[in-house]
């Protein structure tokens, strides 16, 4: 037995295959009295605890009562460099940059204030039970450096890569092609594959891009095809029409990615609501990812995402907080309102595939779901517990609830930091604070596991 050996006990759930193309209780697993075995931060076993405190009598028990142990959340879409703006007023994308995202994005080029936000958003990451995220920085080496410095102090798994703009933005916040490639090679030969670290190649998006600094990061992961590229598509319908204006000569957005070699396996396209059918269909042949923002979508008034389209046509889909255009950093609030914008596009999700793409659909988004968003076994032990009945509100529908769908769906709908016990981050423990969590001494709902077949 190693000596850094750990039963996490409690209700167990772990959606192991996609439930869009599997029935949802087909693709769980649910244990009413379950055990995550952890050894050296990676899990590796998962079972029922009675089983499992058997074969290793000498692990340190940590035992969550009726406590709900998920993988780690997993946010696909995020600007750290936005979290001090969260929140502010809302306007149309372009004039919400200019109002308040490139004064803010201004402040990173010094690396005290650049590391004290790095911290504030990934502390603020933890406590809604947030373990790995893919984050923008700005065009500041500096913010780059301080949000991985943020994160190995954590051990947390995380993608970010140094913002690249070279037109349409402020003074002080332009490079150039070459400026871009240099800096953003100089970043990734530092941090990529150190410790959990993971460099994402990153323009912003076409607007702030010209066509030769999108060639020269296009290719610059040709160089580096490890690595993830991430930006953003098709958000806003003006947004659209200002990208066919730059590009007069490209047949759609996704050509402006595509025609500089940043389209394949590993891209992360943001947003991504307005596509035509051409756009949709080289997206699924190239394997790229859309990742799915409603907070941020409500919000700035983009459109809606048809995420059971997506599935339904073989596109690869992530979940994401989008912060700061995003009015949220919990994704238990990113799923309640991927379900809202569910039901306006005419599917109600289940509360199978909100998790799944929470956890498991945003790690392959971001190639890392041989890491993270899952407790199968040599996965990183990256978890969350949720309080079932963190609030009186929440508590009172959970007491009547049958089934383990019926009793974690009012949490999704209406939980927020007060639900989550306990985090893990590579096996190690982080209490998210004395707010009566965990669900012990509380009375529990009568959940019939043998109705889900598991």
């Amino acid at each position: 037995m190693s000596e850094h050996s750990t039963l996490v006990i409690g209700q167990v759930l772990d959606i192991r295959s996609n439930p869009f193309d599997t029935p949802p209780d087909d693709a769980a697993r649910y244990s009413r009295r379950g055990c995550v075995h952890i050894e050296n931060g990676r899990i590796v076993d998962v079972g029922e605890a009675d089983a499992l405190r058997a074969a290793h009598p000498h692990a340190r028990i940590d035992d969550h009562g009726d406590g709900l142990i998920l993988p780690g959340f997993v946010d696909a879409h995020a600007h750290y460099p936005q979290t001090a703006i969260i929140a502010s007023w809302g306007k149309r994308l372009i004039d919400w940059l200019n109002s308040y995202t490139f004064p803010e994005e201004m402040r990173f080029a010094d690396p005290d204030y650049a590391g004290e936000i790095a911290a504030r958003h990934l502390d603020l990451l933890v406590s809604y039970g947030t373990t790995s995220v893919a984050s923008f920085c700005t065009i500041h080496a500096a913010s780059v450096t301080a949000f991985f410095e943020a994160a190995a102090a954590r051990n947390m798994a995380v993608v970010a890569g140094r913002t690249c703009m070279d037109r349409n933005a402020p003074d002080g916040l332009r490079d150039n092609a070459k400026t871009a490639y240099d800096e953003s090679k100089t970043l990734l030969e530092t941090w990529h594959g150190r410790g959990r670290a993971i460099y994402a190649i990153t323009p912003r998006f076409s607007p702030t891009s010209t066509p030769e600094q999108l060639e020269a990061l296009g290719g610059l992961w040709a160089d580096h095809p490890d690595c993830p590229m991430q930006t953003h598509l098709s958000e806003q319908t003006d947004e659209v029409e200002w990208v066919r204006e730059l590009y007069p000569h490209r047949r759609d957005y996704l050509d402006t990615y595509e025609s500089h070699g940043l389209l394949r396996e590993g891209a992360m396209f943001g947003h991504a609501i307005w596509l035509t059918d051409s756009e949709r269909a080289r997206l699924r042949e190239h394997g790229a990812a859309l990742v799915h923002c409603p907070t941020s979508n409500t919000f700035i008034g983009s459109g809606l995402f048809d995420t059971a389209r997506a599935e339904a046509e073989g596109l690869r889909v992530g979940l994401a907080t989008d912060t700061g255009g995003g009015s949220s950093f919990s994704m238990l609030h990113t799923m309640a309102s991927a379900y809202e914008i569910g039901q306006l596009t005419g599917t109600a999700l289940h509360p199978a595939q909100l998790l799944w793409l929470a956890t498991a659909g945003s790690a392959e988004a971001m190639r890392l779901q041989a890491r993270i968003g899952s407790l199968a076994h040599g996965s990183d032990a990256d978890l969350v517990v949720l309080d079932l009945a963190s609030t009186p509100a929440i508590a009172q529908r959970h007491s009547r609830a049958e089934t383990i769908w019926e009793a974690v769906f009012p949490t999704i709908m209406m939980g927020d930091d007060r639900a989550v016990a306990a985090v893990y981050i590579a096996g190690a423990r982080h209490d998210t604070g004395d707010r009566g969590g965990g669900g012990h001494n509380r009375p529990v709902s009568p959940i019939i596991a043998d109705s889900l077949g598991l």
